[in-house]
């Protein structure tokens, strides 16, 4: 994995590591190791802290063996490699990589000489991390460094963390990064008027605009069969969204279980007949194959879910799904609306329909705290757990009076991962650290060695960052509305090389399941571009190379886009994002959104691993060097754009492109391919 240093002018609000060559303190025995220019969106900086206030500091170690980590996963992910399906089991993952016993003991050393006592030092379970709780003057003495106090200004949440912070020269080579310092991975929590107060956005949930309440683009909407959902304590001075033709509770949408209407509105028939899936027979064999992610407050109901089935999933065996709780997680139901059920009845309705076999949600922290990718990621792999650190991860037991707040300790491994894992999150690429990204994206490729699939939504807003957020042209650490033009502002974990980026299309109007989709137009644009930080990955180089060098579009890069063909592009894949029916709360809306897309994706890869696993064979795991390897197992999406950043972006056309990927799923011709590999 390498990060680009010469791509700095393109991240915005982030730090880079820097070489010991290119900044140095006065002593030289020093380097700057993350420094940002200016705080993420959102964020104030307000006092020094007291020289006495306590902080728990995270020294992520390097690891052994990143170097390889590509060539490790190609190995077991490429259609022509021997060993194909031979996936790793966690106690290789965790010995091939864990940090050098140099590495752990020069570190330690460290500190040590600082004056911070070896029975202080506490390493994690895997040697991956070393944590201490420091008095922010020894903090700020061993990192050179003030601490402060920093603020949301919409939430309201204070945090603690720098500027920039210093480490020897010699133990540049040891260290990731410190926490807490320049990292807001902040949790998906909301402020008291219900609008999250996290960079971390829940892809979809979008409405169909109305020509007198146009859709505003700083949040999502919905509109409803037979009522209209805003948000939770929002003001009346807010536009309303005019809702559809009212239904009387309990019946279905009378013309949308029919093929014919499928451009109107989408249900699980019309996406079984896009993509070919057939109607699952007999027992499942598989009962861990798929799983979708939940942060709350976001919680299905399931009142919901079954009478969803009932009309449009009949015979659906499986139609509750098996919860798993991660630091608190439940599903909640204190706070009902569109705002607090849509996004998990969407995944769930429409993945378990599709799926028919066991679905698991991974419901993740408590109503009070919620968390994080990071808190999620901890509860699989206890080898990437660090200890609690307020500016990233939630903190457990939860120290809130509110008999709602976790009390139980921290998940750090101990979950189970599903062979399949859909996740409708996402954050702009330039809301956290490099180095941040990094070790995030590696620990999505330790778990794909695992035989693992993660399948992440794109985003909605084009080229655009969430809630349509561009990089000012004048200020690299700025955001600006799309209006206003600027930078194009790809999304993250969807740069991660290890990943399954998911878009978006939709049917033509006035077109069937049966003519060629085009990427989605309607309310929402598929997410797509160029990272900024991630190396381009050996599969998709030929993919990547081709568009460019035939479909360059004419907005000067490096400006505008990261078009040097040397980073990583996505989307990879797509389906179906526009006009979904969901029950949520007693009543249907539609919805628009990657959100959409991604399960649906999932839901099919669990279908192909459950086929595989029929015939003795394992799980497909990581996906995208077979679908690069074979796109004619996909359907090309040729139409379309992703506009944003004041631009019509990019353009659907043949083979790859940065607004559908390869193509939508088809689901035959997946796997014939997929059964034939070992």
């Amino acid at each position: 994995m390498r990060v680009h240093l010469a791509l700095l002018t393109f991240l915005s609000a982030t730090a880079l590591a820097l070489p010991s060559s290119r900044l140095t303190t006065r002593d030289e025995d020093h380097v700057v190791h993350e420094r940002r220019n200016a705080l993420p969106q959102g964020w104030v900086k307000r006092d020094r802290l007291s020289p006495h206030f306590e902080i728990p500091v995270s020294i992520a170690l390097k690891q052994q063996n990143l170097d390889r980590i590509q060539e490790y996963l190609e190995e077991v992910s490429h259609p022509d490699s021997k060993a194909f399906g031979q996936h790793w089991d966690a106690a290789r993952v965790a010995s091939t990589f864990a940090p050098s016993q140099e590495t752990v003991s020069s570190v330690s050393d460290w500190m040590t000489l600082h004056g911070i006592g070896s029975t202080r030092i506490s390493p994690s379970v895997s040697r991956g991390w070393l944590n201490v709780r420091l008095s922010a003057a020894e903090a700020e003495r061993l990192l050179r460094t003030t601490f402060h106090e920093y603020e949301h200004a919409d939430s309201g949440i204070v945090t603690v963390g720098t500027d920039e912070y210093h480490v020897p020269a010699r133990l540049v080579e040891h260290i990731d990064f410190i926490t807490p310092t320049l990292h807001f991975d902040a949790k998906v929590k909301r402020d008291n008027s219900g609008n999250l107060d996290s960079s971390l956005q829940r892809r979809g949930a979008h409405p169909h605009p109305s020509p007198n309440h146009p859709a505003p683009n700083h949040a999502p909407r919905v509109v409803g069969i037979g009522k209209s959902l805003g948000y939770p304590g929002q003001s009346t001075s807010e536009p309303k969204f005019v809702p559809l033709a009212p239904l009387p509770d309990g019946h279905p949408h009378p013309i949308v279980n029919d093929l014919k209407n499928c451009s109107n509105s989408i249900v699980p028939i019309c996406l079984r007949a896009l993509y070919g899936l057939p109607k699952l027979e007999g027992e499942a064999k598989i009962q861990d194959g798929l799983g979708i992610v939940e942060y709350t407050p976001q919680a299905y109901r399931q009142e919901d879910l079954s009478y969803f089935f009932s009309q449009y999933a009949k015979g659906l065996k499986y139609t509750k799904p098996k919860v798993v709780s991660i630091d608190g997680g439940y599903a909640q139901t204190v706070n009902q609306s569109f705002e607090y059920n849509g996004e998990s009845n969407l995944d769930l309705e429409y993945a378990m329909a599709l799926a028919e076999t066991q679905t698991t949600l991974y419901q993740v922290g408590d109503p009070i705290e919620s968390a994080s990718f990071s808190d999620f990621l901890d509860a699989l792999d206890g080898s990437f757990c660090a200890n609690d650190d307020p500016s990233q991860d939630a903190v457990y037991p939860d120290n809130s009076t509110d008999p709602l707040a976790y009390k139980g300790p921290k998940q750090c491994g101990g979950i189970a991962a599903t062979k399949v894992i859909s996740t409708s999150y996402g954050y702009n690429e330039a809301d956290l650290t490099p180095l941040y990204e990094q070790r995030q994206c590696n620990e999505y490729a330790k778990i794909a060695l695992q035989g693992v699939s993660f399948f992440f939504s794109s985003g909605d807003y084009g080229v655009s960052g969430n809630n349509g957020q561009c990089i000012s042209f004048t200020n690299s650490s700025e955001y600006i509305d799309q209006s206003q033009g600027g930078r194009f502002n790809p999304s993250f974990p969807s740069t991660c090389p290890y990943i399954t980026s998911v878009g978006a299309t939709q049917i033509k109007p006035g077109k069937t399941v049966n003519d060629p989709e085009e990427a989605c137009e309607t309310t929402i644009y598929s997410g797509g571009g160029f990272s900024n930080v991630f190396s381009i990955p050996d599969y998709q180089k030929s993919a990547v190379g081709t568009y460019l060098s035939q479909h360059r579009p004419s907005y000067q890069s490096p400006r505008v886009y990261n078009g040097t063909g040397t980073s990583r592009a996505f989307p990879d894949i797509s389906a179906n994002g526009a006009k979904y029916l969901v029950r949520v709360d007693g009543q249907y809306a539609h919805v628009f959104g990657t959100s959409a897309s991604a399960p649906v994706v999932a839901a099919i890869f669990s279908r192909i691993n459950e086929e595989r696993a029929r015939i003795g064979k394992g799980p497909v795991g990581f996906v995208n060097p077979t679908l690069y390897a074979h796109p004619e197992v996909l359907k090309d999406i040729t139409e379309g754009g992703n506009q944003g950043c004041n631009t019509p972006g990019f353009t659907a056309v043949r083979g790859w492109d940065p607004v559908t990927g390869l193509g939508t799923p088809d689901y035959k011709k997946l796997l014939k391919l997929y059964t034939s590999l070992p």
